[in-house]
């Protein structure tokens, strides 16, 4: 899996590392570094989450596949399939009685 590329990292720290944790910072009335180190950091690892996150959906088995496509072919392989054996609890309890 690709990582992130440098002029993606670059305007990201720029964007959600430095810009928006400002402007939240400002618009909340906050007055300590502490609190701007903490929306900055929270902001950057959300958008961290949500970059690794779209680089999962790009994976090639995905491409060409709707969620909703992807979900019904999911279901009619899972229909398709032998049903689970009964777990050990529900057969210890059948052989209690």
């Amino acid at each position: 899996m690709p990582g992130v590329s440098g002029r993606r990292l670059i305007i990201g720290i720029i964007l959600m590392g430095l810009i928006l944790p400002l402007v939240i910072f400002l618009l909340l009335g906050l007055t300590t570094l502490s609190q701007f180190l903490t929306i900055a950091a929270s902001t950057f690892l959300a958008w961290g989450v949500g970059d690794f996150l779209a680089t999962i959906l790009e994976q090639p088995r995905l491409k060409g596949r709707t969620p909703q496509g992807a979900l019904r072919e999911d279901w009619e392989r899972r229909a398709g399939e032998e049903p689970a054996t009964p777990s050990r609890s529900s057969s210890a309890a059948a052989d209690r009685s």
